[in-house]
């Protein structure tokens, strides 16, 4: 109906511009005049109608200045993910920013404010320090009434994530359940392992000893991946009648060893296992049977150290690493034999769940209509709270 109103006025100001136009070709300049006002009143018709017929989509890209921030340039999953997402808020046409904390709290806090002076009207924003209610608090009320989603690293545990989104309109999550990875990733070290125990087990003792490389002491990703990596596979093998697995180092009571810089990172696995295998090897009887690690990163440290000894290539004994996230680096050593299975965290899908809600939020939704608005398999709504966006993982053996 108002389609065919528009329509009927813009033939009534054509007609109108047509005679006054005609007027004013012996007139004076006034006449001239009232054709411009006809003319623009027809372009105004003429935009409205094809506003109509095409829809008005230059919102996202005219209003919205999104600035993300990252807890850390130099993670080699989260680098996928912001390749993906440049790629995906470059085609919403919007303008944005990054930004990178190196891993200080502090640092990130004064971004944000930052940010919000120089004219961002939404933040995305990758926190510091994971599992901390209280600064994501602070980042919610620096924010005021600027939309935040937080994404991949939790904001809170036992619920305290749930108690400041429920407490916050303006702000919502999207990221993983941070126990399905240690979950996914324990039970499929124990099939492995049943698979193929006797490999494994070179010190022919029995039972299968492990090294645990933990990529942030405080992160609560971290925490359940070094929790349930063993647990899950002991409840495998125990079922079957196998012994749990034994830690390396009866000294070490932790059973783990954690990246102390936070960045779950490459050098210091290389670091601990190139450590770690001059008194723990073959020729001691004690050697480490297997790696479990918290992201690939560390896991491609472990392989690179132990390559260096000789395994996990050509005509060597392997060692199976195991890792989380699926990086393309991680896929290759896979696929090359030096490295047995991760747990992929879909890069592309957080991108595609971040840059959908930011169209969301800038055609008018709340944080949380946006969420609810996104229509993909790998997304799903988090079962304790209507503001969090859960990403699928998956097993990844390259098979």
């Amino acid at each position: 109906m108002r389609k065919k109103l528009i329509s009927s006025f813009l033939c009534l100001m054509m007609t109108a511009a047509l005679f006054t136009g005609c007027g004013s070709s012996g007139g004076n300049g006034g006449g001239s005049g009232s054709a411009g006002g006809g003319d623009a009143a027809v372009t105004e018709a003429a935009t409205e109608a094809a506003k109509e017929d095409k829809g008005d989509n230059t919102s996202t890209s005219k209003d919205v200045k999104v600035t993300v921030f990252w807890y850390e340039e130099s993670d080699v999953y989260l680098s996928s993910v912001r390749t993906a997402l440049n790629k995906e808020l470059d085609g919403l046409g919007v303008e944005y920013d990054n930004q990178f904390a190196a891993n200080d709290q502090a640092k990130q806090i004064d971004q944000i404010k930052t940010a919000i002076a120089n004219g961002s009207n939404l933040l995305v924003v990758n926190i510091v320090t994971s599992g901390a209610p209280d600064t994501a608090e602070d980042i919610i009320a620096a924010a005021g009434d600027i939309p935040v989603i937080f994404f991949n690293r939790a904001i809170g545990t036992d619920g305290s994530d749930v108690t400041v989104l429920n407490g916050h309109e303006s702000s919502c999550f999207i990221g993983t359940d941070a126990p399905e990875a240690g979950h996914m990733q324990g039970k499929m070290i124990g099939d492995y392992i049943l698979a193929n125990y006797d490999d494994i087990d070179i010190n022919k003792d029995g039972v299968i000893s492990y090294a645990m490389m933990k990529g942030d002491e405080a992160n609560i990703e971290a925490i359940y991946r070094t929790q349930y990596g063993v647990e899950d596979a002991d409840a495998v093998l125990t079922a079957a009648g196998k012994p749990a697995l034994k830690y390396f180092d009866e000294n070490n009571t932790d059973k783990y060893q954690v990246d102390l810089g936070g960045a779950w990172s490459a050098q210091a696995a290389k670091d601990y296992m190139d450590t770690n295998l001059v008194s723990f090897n073959e020729a001691n009887g004690n050697m480490i049977e297997l790696v479990i690690c918290n992201n690939d990163g560390m896991a491609e440290g472990v392989v690179a150290s132990l390559q260096g000894k000789g395994y996990n290539k050509d005509g060597g004994h392997v060692v199976p690493v195991f890792g989380v996230d699926a990086t393309e680096n991680a896929k290759a050593l896979i696929a090359d034999g030096a490295m047995t299975g991760t747990v992929k965290q879909d890069a592309e899908g957080m991108a595609a769940a971040i840059a959908q809600s930011v169209k969301g939020i800038a055609d008018g939704k709340t944080p949380e209509a946006a969420l609810a608005a996104l229509s993909d398999s790998r997304f799903s709504i988090a079962s304790d709270c209507s503001k969090k966006l859960f990403i699928a993982y998956a097993p990844y053996t390259g098979q």
